[in-house]
C-alpha cells in the first residue's frame, strides 16, 4: 500500500513539475532517454521510476529527489496561453519603458541642447539607442523563459543596431566610419554558432 501511495506522489509531483516547465511527456521522455509511454505510467501512478532516473529527473526539473519523493499542496497550473500572453505583456512593458526614456531624453535634449547651441540637434540618436536597449531586454526575457527563436533575433538586433548607434553618433560628428559594419558579420557567426552549438549541449542532457 505504501509502495503504490509512493508511486502516486511521485507521479502527481512529474505532472506537476513538468507543466510547470512547458514540457511534454514526449520532450521529458527524450532528455531521460525514455519512452513517452514510460513518462505516462509514472505519471498515472502506475510504476515508480528508479534511482538514477529519480536522479535525473530531479536535475531536469531543477529540484532535489526530495521533492520528487514527497506530497506537495497542488497549486493550479496555469494554461500555456495564458502564460505566454502574460509574458508578452511583460516585455512590451518593458520594451516599452526603453522608448519612453528615449522620449523624455529626447525633449529634454531639444529643450535645453537648443538653448545653449541654436546648432543642438542629435537629440534624435536618442530613439536609435533605444533598438539595442530594447534587444536587451528582450534577450533576458528570452534567456529566462528559453525562447529560443526570441533569443536568436534579439541578438542579432543588438549586433547590428549597436553598430549603427556608434556609426552615426560618429558620423553626426563629421566622421564616416562605415567599416565598423564589418564587425558585426564575425559578431553574427558567432551568435549564431553559439546557439547552434547551444541548443545541441542542452539536447544531449
Amino acid at each position: 500500500m505504501e509502495e503504490v501511495k509512493l508511486a502516486e506522489i511521485i507521479g502527481n509531483n512529474i505532472t506537476r513539475l513538468r507543466k510547470m516547465m512547458n514540457m511534454t511527456q514526449l520532450e521529458l521522455a527524450e532528455k531521460l532517454g525514455y519512452s513517452d509511454k514510460s513518462v505516462s505510467k509514472w505519471e498515472q501512478g502506475n510504476g515508480i521510476p528508479d534511482v538514477r532516473t529519480l536522479v535525473q529527473l530531479a536535475e531536469c526539473f531543477n529540484v532535489s529527489v526530495d521533492d520528487l519523493i514527497h506530497e506537495h499542496v497542488e497549486k493550479p497550473v496555469m494554461p500555456k496561453r495564458t502564460k505566454t500572453v502574460r509574458r508578452l505583456i511583460i516585455i512590451l512593458l518593458s520594451v516599452g519603458l526603453c522608448w519612453l526614456v528615449a522620449v523624455v531624453c529626447f525633449a529634454f535634449g531639444e529643450f535645453f541642447g537648443k538653448r545653449i547651441d541654436e546648432n543642438f540637434g542629435y537629440m534624435w540618436l536618442a530613439f536609435l539607442y533605444a533598438v539595442p536597449a530594447s534587444s536587451i531586454v528582450v534577450l533576458v526575457f528570452s534567456c529566462i523563459w528559453k525562447y529560443r527563436v526570441a533569443r536568436i533575433v534579439s541578438i542579432s538586433v543588438l549586433i547590428w543596431s549597436a553598430l549603427a548607434c556608434v556609426y552615426l553618433t560618429v558620423f553626426v560628428c563629421g566622421a564616416n566610419f562605415w567599416l565598423i559594419f564589418l564587425v558585426g558579420i564575425p559578431l553574427q557567426i558567432l551568435a549564431l554558432f553559439f546557439f547552434v552549438w547551444w541548443k545541441r549541449t542542452n539536447g544531449k542532457k
